[in-house]
Formats: C-alpha cells, sequence, structure tokens
C-alpha cells in the first residue's frame, strides 16, 4: 500500500499541511521541521505525486534545455556533457526537473519548443548557445516565456539574462600568449560565424594581431565543424599554403585534437615547428600527446549558474536582468613553443 503524507505527518507528529509545506520547501517552515518532517518522509519512503503537486501549485518544476541540435556531433563534444551535468545539478538543488529537445534539424527543435511552452511541459527554458539570428529566442521573447542563454545574446544584450565567458578577451589573451613567443603566423580555426562565441573569438584574436602590428591575413582564418574531422580539413588547407602559420589558435579541444592528429601525420612536431591552444579545457586536453594548452572556461558554472538564474526568474517575477560573466584562465602544458626563423617541412599529406 501507498504511504500517504497523513503517514508521514503522523510519525512526524506534524499536520499534514506541514508536510506539504516542507515538500515544497516553503521558507516560512522552520530548518528543525523540515528535519523531522524529512526524516519521516526517508524512513517511510515518501515520493510526492508530482502531477499532483504540480496542478496544485500551478508549476511544472521542469526546465527545458534547448540544444543546437540533438545529432551525434554535438554529443561528441566533451562541453556539452560537462555543461549539462552543471545544469542538472543546479535543478538538482531545486529539485527541478529538466526537458530536453530531442530535434534534430533547425525546424524540429523550434517545433519542439514551441510543443513544450504551448503544452505547459515546462516552466522556463534555457538555450546551450546563442546565434546571430535566432527565431527560437524570437519566439521566446515574443510569447514572454522565462528564458535564459548560455553566451552572450547577438542583440539586446541588456535585456536578456545570459550566462557566459568574455569571449572576446580570453581569445586576445591566448593570441597574445602566442605573439609573445613570437609568432607572426597565427592561424585561427574556429566553428560556424553564425554562433555568437565564434564571432567574439575573431574579434579578440583580430584585435591582438592589430595592436601588436601583425599583420593579419585572411588565409589564416578558418572555420569548420567543430569536431576532429573540422580540425583536420583546416590543417590540411593551412599548411599547405606558401607560408603555413607558425601557430594556431583553435575553437575547442575537440577540434584541436584533429589539429595535433594532423600536424603529427604530416610528421610537424609540436610544439617544435607548430604551437597550438585551445579552449575549453577538457579531458582531451590531458590525454592529447602532447598534453594540450588551453583556456579552462569553467564549462560546469555555466550550466549551474544558468539554471539557478533561470529559477531565481521563476520564483521571483520581478527579478533583475542579469549578465553573469564566469571567468577564465590560461591552461599551459606542452603545446606551445617559441617560434622558429627555419620554415616547416612537411613529409606528408
Amino acid at each position: 500500500m501507498a504511504v500517504t503524507i497523513k503517514d508521514v505527518a503522523k510519525l512526524a507528529n506534524v499536520s499534514p499541511s506541514t508536510v506539504s509545506r516542507v515538500i515544497a520547501n516553503n521558507p516560512r517552515i522552520s530548518e528543525k521541521t523540515k528535519e523531522i518532517v524529512n526524516k519521516a518522509l526517508k524512513e517511510l519512503g515518501y515520493h510526492p505525486n508530482m502531477i499532483a503537486r504540480s496542478l496544485a501549485i500551478q508549476s511544472t518544476e521542469t526546465i527545458g534545455l534547448v540544444m543546437p541540435s540533438s545529432n551525434g556531433i554535438v554529443f561528441q563534444n566533451p562541453f556539452f556533457p560537462t555543461v549539462l551535468r552543471g545544469l542538472s545539478e543546479g535543478a538538482h538543488d531545486r529539485q527541478f526537473g529538466l526537458h530536453m529537445t530531442t530535434g534534430k534539424t533547425e525546424e524540429e527543435i523550434y517545433e519542439g519548443v514551441r510543443q513544450m511552452v504551448h503544452g505547459g511541459r515546462v516552466d522556463g527554458v534555457i538555450l546551450l548557445y546563442s546565434k546571430v539570428d535566432d527565431p527560437i529566442l524570437t519566439y521566446l521573447q515574443d510569447n514572454s516565456f522565462p528564458f535564459v542563454v548560455i553566451g552572450k545574446p547577438f542583440t539586446q544584450v541588456e535585456q536578456i539574462t545570459h550566462v557566459d565567458n568574455d569571449n572576446y578577451r580570453a581569445s586576445k589573451e591566448v593570441t597574445n600568449y602566442l605573439i609573445g613567443l613570437g609568432h607572426k603566423r597565427i592561424a585561427f580555426v574556429g566553428g560556424d560565424l553564425n554562433q555568437v562565441v565564434t564571432i567574439e573569438r575573431v574579434l579578440g584574436y583580430e584585435s591582438a594581431l592589430r595592436e601588436a602590428g601583425v599583420e593579419f591575413n585572411d588565409e589564416y582564418l578558418m572555420h569548420e565543424d567543430c569536431t576532429t574531422e573540422g580540425g583536420r580539413q583546416a590543417v590540411k588547407e593551412l599548411m599547405h599554403l606558401a607560408h603555413p602559420p607558425t601557430a594556431f589558435v583553435v575553437a575547442d579541444d575537440l577540434m584541436a585534437l584533429g589539429v595535433l592528429n594532423t600536424l603529427n601525420e604530416m610528421n610537424i612536431r609540436i610544439p617544435d615547428d607548430v604551437s597550438v591552444i585551445s579552449f575549453n579545457n577538457t579531458l582531451l586536453a590531458e590525454m592529447s600527446r602532447p598534453p594540450l594548452t588551453t583556456v579552462e572556461i569553467n564549462t560546469f558554472d555555466l550550466g549551474f549558474q544558468a539554471t539557478k538564474s533561470l529559477i531565481q526568474m521563476l520564483e521571483n517575477k520581478n527579478e533583475p536582468i542579469k549578465r553573469i560573466i564566469i571567468p577564465h584562465k590560461l591552461i599551459v602544458r606542452g603545446t606551445c613553443g617559441a617560434a622558429k626563423d627555419s620554415n616547416i617541412v612537411k613529409t606528408g599529406d
């Protein structure tokens, strides 16, 4: 027979309404009472009827997550499992559930978000990306539906709560680091230019070159999928230029792994001949050979703070718009070295 609130109330020697308030985490209930009731809940193995509770408090206590896409390429990148872990922990702390879009195309994802909103399936939405032109963001604004963006919005920055790194500054710092090592032929290997993070990092890269008096070369600017294959394709093109780069700023660790592997196949030594620096500081960075110099962007915190911010918005309709900047740090390992004057000798494809 199922355990009821009345059973819990009897064991804890409180009223059933007090048990309900404890389950709802009502701030008016004392910590001592919460401790007694939670002990009784655990002892009896009581699990609340979430559907009935949602109807009673007019809330699903569920957050919708919108991925760039749900195809296999996204989940190949360690960034997303890490940010999802942060999102999950932030939700768990406040007893919220997560509901993820499952579409593979932009049209399917848009329809999934529309169903979440109009179907009353979620209380708010977190976008795990920021694009130049995003119909989903516009749709959420038009419907006055609570949402938070992981990344800097392309427009209306002051009107949208978002959690991000200072990607412009981070990219400028890593480019300056390579310039400080004597590199002047520095390539930028990035992802989709429709992603705001890519734009910010390109601008930081260009700014560092300009301020250091290093000539900007369009040929050194490459945009591929953020995969190992994308990194591979970029290296093949860049290293066959008349004057190939001696250093690479790469969008993320997964793409950088493709860069490293391809340079090794071409018998180009790292960091003796070419330096490589990346972003995200995933496990791939530690496991690569040599270990990858990369930027720690605290991916877990991006997710955790996004969930925290959205729940604050849901609990307080007057919550102010926030711009939360997660700090970054350059992690120096084994893929960067001083520039050499000698030309690179290519012995492979």
